[in-house]
Formats: structure tokens, sequence, C-alpha cells
């Protein structure tokens, strides 16, 4: 979209120079471009193809809700939203194919005009602290004030899990969210605006997964008013609607969960207490530290890189997008979230969806016995601390780090990954142990002896299919001839189906 804009500013005579502008002047400058009538004059045969694909997305969108329906389309979700520019610039481009603008004289019974509904995605632990100034800054804005009161006056805005915890981590993911997600909805209701958060969940608990209703139950008091919205992803997708029975049930216990979590709209809803909020900042700090710690250690990326089968992951025709940003660049920047949590589980390890919280409870409650009581009254009292540590225990019991270490074997450098994998292992010790003394059980998921039994049983599959991967990736990546390292590749890609299949929650 930038990139776009940018062009289409030096493309016309002595335009300014858009790329230079301070974000102020950015805003300023697409401001005026939306309400004139005539605001660039566009060949479209002199553009690059990346510019022109652009424009002829939203022309597209336009002639389809000419010819088929007004509504064709929901939202226009901006993935990795930075400012407050990003979102006007997606006007602007909606202004030029005909989806928002200004009719005329209001006197004359014109005025302003928006068929497009704008949803800013914001992703990373950095973007969702910035939330509040993005957020406001366009509500504030006199040009997008008018076309949102065009479109309805509703704003939606998209909250992404995966980068947010492949970025800082399952605990500061997690609060950074509960945050975001109480600003947004205090500046939207300060201004009038009505707000539908989008929730951009997947199927791990890396990237957002976990039972529907207490996912819902667990949003921030005051935030859930008779609607949701959140996406369903990967296999979910089978195991949850492939037939009318499981589609019904999870349906019900998520109507169930919006009404539930609705209360607040005919009854002021108690606020969880200063303490816990204060409690879980802290939590979330050591948390972001301790898996940085991990992400930045030395050697960490090519250990993942060697005992995971990212590299054959990215062959799956499965996803929607390349599982890196820049092919050649394997740094954690550039990896996607999807292929970073779906790495790790395939080879036993889950840590996106634990790792920190065992070192971050310890940190806290030291040998404190007062603090461990706080701690089990949270997990008591307050659904949102209740739902994390639910989820770790899944998770935690979903890894087997005897599996994990087996697959060390397939790394270069045995010393740097014996050394990487004794940081993993013994995180995973102490985050199991913190999470059963808050909740108070001897063994993960007693609360749910049912699921636990599911689990247990995959299990019995599951290990046989790990070691058969091992096998393969050691004669895929071992062979120098084309045509046999071509001939274990299907083998491979089908064991990575299968223990997905068995994990269930990998999407």
């Amino acid at each position: 979209h930038t990139q776009a804009v940018i062009e289409l500013f030096a493309r016309q005579a002595g335009a300014p120079f858009y790329q230079a502008f301070t974000e102020e002047q950015k805003l300023l400058a697409l401001a005026e471009a939306i309400a004139h009538p005539h605001p660039f004059h566009i060949d479209k045969a002199t553009l690059t193809p990346e510019t022109r694909e652009t424009l002829e997305v939203f022309e597209v969108m336009a002639r389809m809700r000419s010819e088929i329906s007004e509504q064709v389309f929901g939202a226009y979700v901006i993935s990795m939203t930075h400012t407050a520019s990003h979102v006007m610039e997606v006007m602007l481009l909606a202004r030029l194919a005909g989806l928002a603008g200004h009719t005329g004289a209001a006197a004359n019974g014109g005025g302003w005009f928006c068929n497009i509904r704008i949803s800013p995605l914001f992703e990373t632990i950095e973007d969702l602290a910035h939330i509040d100034s993005v957020m406001s800054t366009l509500f504030d804005n006199e040009t997008y004030a008018a076309l949102l009161k065009a479109s309805g006056n509703l704003q939606e805005v998209m909250l992404g899990y995966s980068d947010s915890c492949k970025d800082g981590g399952i605990l500061s993911s997690a609060w950074n969210l509960y945050e975001a997600q109480e600003k947004i909805i205090a500046l939207a209701e300060a201004r009038g605006v009505q707000c539908r958060l989008f929730h951009g969940r997947g199927g791990t608990i890396g990237r957002g997964g976990g039972p529907t209703h207490e996912a819902i139950l667990s949003q921030p008091d005051d935030t859930v008013h008779g609607q949701i919205k959140f996406t369903e992803q990967g296999e979910v997708l089978s195991y949850r609607y492939a037939n009318p029975e499981t589609a019904l049930y999870e349906l019900t216990m998520g109507i169930s969960g919006l009404i539930k979590a609705s209360r607040c709209v005919i009854e002021p809803p108690e606020p969880p207490r200063k303490d816990y909020l204060g409690i879980m900042e802290e939590l979330a700090r050591y948390g972001e530290e301790a898996y940085r710690g991990l992400v930045d250690a030395d050697g960490l990326l090519d250990y993942f890189y060697e005992v995971t089968p990212v590299d054959a992951i990215a062959l799956l025709n499965i996803g929607s997008r390349p599982s890196h940003r820049k092919k050649a660049d394997r740094s954690l920047a550039s990896i996607r979230a999807i292929p970073w949590v779906f790495g790790w589980a395939q080879s036993r390890h889950t840590l996106p969806a634990w790792y920190g919280i065992g070192t971050a409870i310890e940190r806290w409650r030291g040998a404190d016995l007062e603090r461990l009581a706080k701690l089990q009254k949270m997990y008591e009292e307050w659904p949102f601390f209740r739902a994390i540590l639910s989820n770790t225990q899944m998770s935690l019991f979903k890894a087997e780090m005897h599996i994990a270490a087996s697959y060390t074997q397939l790394a270069g450098d045995a010393g740097r990954a014996s050394r990487i994998y004794g940081l993993i292992a013994a995180e995973y010790e102490r985050t199991r142990t913190q999470v059963l003394n808050i909740a108070g059980l001897h063994g993960l998921m007693e609360e749910t002896p049912d699921l636990q039994l599911s689990l247990a049983r995959r299990n019995t599959y599951l290990d046989p299919l790990n070691h058969v991967q091992i096998t393969l990736l050691q004669r895929y990546r071992g062979s120098g001839d084309q045509d046999d390292r071509e001939q274990w590749l299907d083998p491979l890609l089908r064991s990575i189906n299968a223990v997905a299949g068995g994990m269930r929650n990998t999407g």
C-alpha cells in the first residue's frame, strides 16, 4: 500500500516527495487527496506491476460490489499496521477506485460516502503497545472520522496473536492483547464510535488457540458487547465443523460464551482486582525477558532449523503465504509465525505456548507461600489467568521432552544442540512444577480427565511417528543425489501431516 501511494504521488507533476514526509504531513496530504474531486492523473500503463496490481484489487472490489452485492466483502484487513497513515493510505486507494470519497457540497445533497470497512491488524508486541496512539490519531482525523461515520460508525480492529507470541512469548503476548483491547474500547466509547474486536486466533495455543468458550470468557471486562469476531484456521476447521453435530456444539459453546461475556451490556461488570493486574504486569515482563533470553541465545535459530522439519513444512501446499517474508533471510523477524509454531509442535517442543511462564512465576513468588496463595486465588477467580494456565497445561501435556531430545541428533553441532535443549528442558520442568502448584494438581490436565485420556491415547501413535520422521529427515537432508532426495520427500511430508493430525491444534 505504502509503495503504491509513494509512486502515485511521485507521478504527479509538482507533487511533494511523499516518502520524505513526517507522519503528520502524510496524514495531511492523504486527507487532502481523499477529499479532492480529482486527486491524481493516473496512466496505469506507466505504473510498476506491483502498484498496478494493488490498484486493481480495489477496482475489482468496486466492480464486484456493483455486479453482485454490496455485502460481497467484509472488512479489508491491513496486516502489520504500524501508523495511522497506513490506514489512510488504504482509504486513498479505495477513493481512487470509487469506494470512498466526497460527492460534492452537502447543501446539494452530496457529502462523504464510504463503501469499505478497514480493519487495522496490530500484530507485534510493539504495535499492540502503540494501538492507542494509532487509533486515537485516526479517530481524531476529521476526514477519517467523516468516512467512518458514512460507513456506519463501526470500527473493526483486528488483533494478532501469532506474531505477538513469536515476538515476545506467550505471557507478554496475552497481557499486551488484554491491555490493547481495554485501550481501544475506551477510545472508541469516548468518541461515540462502535467498536468490534476481531481476534486473529490460530489453532495452536501459541497462536491464540484453545477452547472457544473459555477464550471468550477470558476477554477483559466490558469489551464484549453482544458481538465478537475471530478466525478459525488450519485443521481446526475440519475437526470442529466437518459434521453438523460438532459444528452445532462449537457454535453453541461460542454463543453461550458470548452471552455470558456480554452481561456488561445490562449490568456493570466487577472489574478485576488491581493487585491481580499488577501481578500480571510483572509476570508478563519476566516472561518476555525469559523468552527473549532463549530466542536471542547464540545458535537458537540454527537449532530450530536443524531439529524441526520447518524446511519441509515450507514445501507443503497448505499455506496462504510463504513460510518466510524474505526468502534468503532465516532470522526470527523473517520467518512467519505459522511455521515457527508448527515446527516446534512437530518436534514435540511446543515451546511458543509455554516458554517463560515457569521462570516468570518462579521469579515473582520465590519461596514466599503467601505469594503462591495469591496466585492460586487468581487462578480461581480470574478467567483470564485461569485460561492462560489451562492452555499451558494442554501444551505441556502435548510436549514430550524425550522425543524432543531425539530430534537433537539432527543438529550439526551436537554441543550447541545439547546446551539449547538443556535450557528448553529445564524451563519445561520449571513451568510444569509452577503451573501444577498454582492449579493444586498432581498431574497435568487432571481437571479435564476426558481430554487427558484422549491425548494420552494419541501418544501411543504419535511417538513412533516422530521417530519415523527423524529417520526421514536424516535421509532427505543427507542425500546428495537429487533423485534420491526426492524419493524421501513424499513420505516426509506425509509424516508431517500425520503428526499434525495427532497433535490436532497445529493450524
